[in-house]
Formats: structure tokens, C-alpha cells, sequence
């Protein structure tokens, strides 16, 4: 019997088959082998994020299903590496389904943006901030995230060039909820999280409109004020009376690198916390896969591709904790079939991250339309398979969403 699992689940005796991610390179010759220690590691250390094991051959998962017991929350570097080892695992199956939440989305994405708006325009006015007032809707974040993550971040990614700057906002705190829960942290670390990422570029109310609405690159002057944007935040809600220090580091500091090659203050990561370590991922992922003034969005999977590639920028533990948050290949990825069809990601399968449900719509053969359909790559006798992640723009597929948030 065949069956998916994230790399952090493997142990040694099962017997990997297949290694998942086509467009990742992985450091075996061979495909199929009775998993040791030290592949573990090399697996653990390569891009592969999931395998494919035949428990005929080798030992199950049940098998080692005390390994996972007893594991802390996540509070420094040291936890977060060994959580991540032990604690990994597919998202939990939603509680609601995909298409109940999606209504709640929109409205949730409708509240939060007319509320950001109205804080952006309260400090341009010239008035004080009052953090508080955003504790209702990342509380509605956090709910929905619980019921179905796929669904608020998915939509919340459906952006338009106008409303980037507030939906980016509800987006990085649904994503910073989703990975929170990942990593298993506790109540309250999921509430800062909620409300980091709402406040996290609060200083943009700062910027001037021609900078922060620029339709084209940025000048070397231009860019300096809008990299004070980090800084005017923190004082803007210090101002207000917000005194969480966790949420206060993200505002300030969501913009280091792993290396310490970011800004303001060029914090390398033992002098950042966990949390702001998160919203450096959570902040690029929105950022790359949206539409903004100067660029169109990436594919979701293809954003995940390449910051994968991008050393040095992300705490490499968080970002597997991500890649496992938001699965391999995100709602609403194009990706290949070994049919040689196209399909667009519909929904994640928690116990099979490499094989989501997909509507297939596209012959790359014929390059023509052909009648929609659905297929669980999950399901037992299915001969589809992904094979690789394709680019919509390449393919010239402009309103990709309207085949999965109609």
C-alpha cells in the first residue's frame, strides 16, 4: 500500500518509493530504498518536502506514532529546529469545507481592508491609532484560518493593484496563523501572530501615495523613505498605546534576513524572535504572489520554488514549516499532469500533500481548452500524477481564480 507523507514523518525502516517535488533537486541517485538514519537527514536537509512510501515493503507510520508525543511549543531558534523535526506534519483536515468558507473569506477580506483603510486614513489625518480596534478581526482571522485555512488565504491573495496595501495586511496575519499552528504554538503566540501580521506595515500610512502607489520602480531616494516604514510603524503604535513587545518586533522588524543582510537594523537570526522570523516568510509569500502597482503575482507555486532558491533570506526551519502550512503546491498552483494536462490546484489534501484535488481544464498537447473536470490525485486507483508546476502567465491564462473561487 502506497501513501504520502511529509519528509519530517519519515523513520528509518519504511521504505521510500517515490521522492515528491518535480521541480526540486534531491541528493539520491536512487529513487527507492529502505530509509536510514542518515538519509533522513540528507532528506531532511534537501528541498523534498514530501515521499511517497509502500508499507508492504518497509514499516507504516502507525508504526512510529509515539515519536510525535510530548512535543513543547516553539519559543527560540533552538525549539523551532527541533519542533520542526518532530512536530511537521500535514495540516489538520479543515472543519469546514472549502466552499462554505469561501463566502465567510470574502466578507472577512471586505471588513479587514475598509478597516486598515481606516487606520491608514486616521494617521494621515494626523490622529492617534488605536491598536485595539483590530483585535475583533484578527480574531475573525484566527477563526477562519481554524475552520479552513485555504480559504482566507487563498482569497485574501485575489488582490487587486489598488488594494494591495490593505488586503496585504489580512493576508500576511491569515498566513501567520496558518504556519502559528503549524508549529504548534500556544493560544497566546497565535493572537500576536493574528495581529502582527494586521499591523505589520502600519508605517506604509507614513509613506507619500505617489511612493507607495508608484506604478514603476522605485528610485534609490524613493526607496530609502519606504524603507522608514518599519521604524514610523513602531512609533505610530507605541503612540497608541501597544505594548506587546512580540508584536512590536514584527512591526519594526519583518524586513531582516536570516543572514542579517535586512533593514533596519541588519538583525542576524539569533537576535530575532521566532515570531518576526515568521513574517519575513508570511510577508514575501503575499508580496510575490499578489498583483501590485509595478508587477503582476506569481503562482503560488512557483513563489514557493523560489524563495525556496533565495539563501540566506529566510530562517530555513520556518520556511519548511511554511511549505508544510500552506502545502506543496497552494490553491490555486498550475500545475502539470502526467496526462499532459493542465489543472488548477482546488483544494489541499492534509494526509497527501504531493496529490491535492484539481480541475483539470487544459491539453498542453493540443494547447486547446478541453471540458472541465475534477480528480483527487488521493484516491486510491488514480493514474494521474503532478509532474511540474507551470507559469499562467507563459500560458496565457489571466483569470485563473474564476476556476477556483468562482
Amino acid at each position: 500500500m502506497f501513501r504520502t507523507i511529509h519528509v519530517e514523518q519519515l523513520r528509518p525502516g519504511m521504505h521510500v518509493q517515490r521522492l515528491n517535488g518535480p521541480w526540486l533537486k534531491h541528493p539520491f541517485w536512487r529513487g527507492s530504498f529502505i530509509a536510514t538514519e542518515r538519509d533522513i537527514e540528507r532528506l531532511r536537509d534537501s528541498a523534498v518536502e514530501s515521499v511517497d512510501i509502500d508499507t508492504r515493503a518497509g514499516v507504516d507510520i502507525e508504526d512510529h506514532v509515539g515519536d510525535e508525543a510530548g512535543s513543547a511549543p516553539v519559543a527560540d531558534t533552538a525549539a523551532a529546529t527541533a519542533a520542526t523535526r518532530d512536530t511537521i506534519t500535514p495540516p489538520a483536515t479543515p472543519s469546514a469545507t472549502l466552499e462554505s468558507e469561501l463566502s465567510r473569506a470574502r466578507r472577512i477580506c471586505q471588513e479587514g481592508r475598509d478597516a486598515v483603510e481606516a487606520m491608514f486614513r486616521e494617521v494621515r489625518m494626523g490622529r492617534m491609532v488605536d491598536p485595539a480596534a483590530m483585535l475583533p478581526l484578527a480574531e475573525e482571522i484566527t477563526a477562519s484560518v481554524n475552520r479552513h485555512p485555504g480559504a482566507l488565504i487563498s482569497i485574501a491573495r485575489l488582490k487587486t493593484a489598488d488594494d494591495y496595501t490593505y488586503l496585504h495586511s489580512v493576508a500576511v496575519s491569515a498566513l501567520m496563523v496558518a504556519l502559528a499552528r503549524q508549529l504548534q504554538l500556544d493560544d497566546d503566540a497565535c493572537r500576536e501572530a493574528a495581529m502582527g501580521g494586521l499591523l505589520h506595515d502600519m508605517g506604509k500610512a507614513c509613506v507619500p501615495l505617489d511612493i507607495l502607489n508608484k506604478p514603476g520602480r522605485l528610485t534609490d531616494d524613493e526607496f530609502a523613505v519606504m524603507r522608514t516604514h518599519p521604524e514610523q510603524g513602531e512609533r505610530l503604535l507605541r503612540a497608541g498605546g501597544l505594548e506587546n513587545a512580540s508584536v512590536l518586533h514584527i512591526v519594526r522588524h519583518h524586513h531582516e534576513k536570516f543572514d542579517g543582510g535586512g533593514y533596519p537594523e541588519s538583525l542576524g537570526a539569533e537576535a530575532t524572535p521566532l515570531l518576526t522570523r515568521m513574517s519575513t516568510v508570511c510577508d514575501v509569500y503575499d508580496a510575490i504572489t499578489s498583483n501590485r502597482p509595478y508587477k503582476e503575482g506569481w503562482d503560488p507555486g512557483e513563489s514557493l520554488r523560489r524563495m525556496a532558491s533565495w539563501k540566506g533570506h529566510f530562517d530555513p526551519v520556518v520556511l519548511k514549516a511554511f511549505i508544510a502550512s500552506v502545502g506543496i503546491y497552494p490553491i490555486g498552483t498550475l500545475v502539470r499532469l502526467s496526462s499532459d494536462r493542465l489543472a488548477v490546484v482546488v483544494e489541499q489534501r492534509p494526509a497527501a500533500l504531493s496529490a491535492p484535488r484539481v480541475r483539470i481544464f487544459f491539453s498542453a498537447r493540443s494547447r486547446s481548452q478541453i471540458l472541465q473536470h475534477e480528480v483527487d490525485l488521493s484516491e486510491a486507483g488514480c493514474s494521474e500524477r503532478i509532474t511540474g508546476v507551470e507559469s499562467p502567465q507563459q500560458w496565457g491564462f489571466r483569470e485563473l481564480e474564476k476556476l477556483w473561487a468562482p
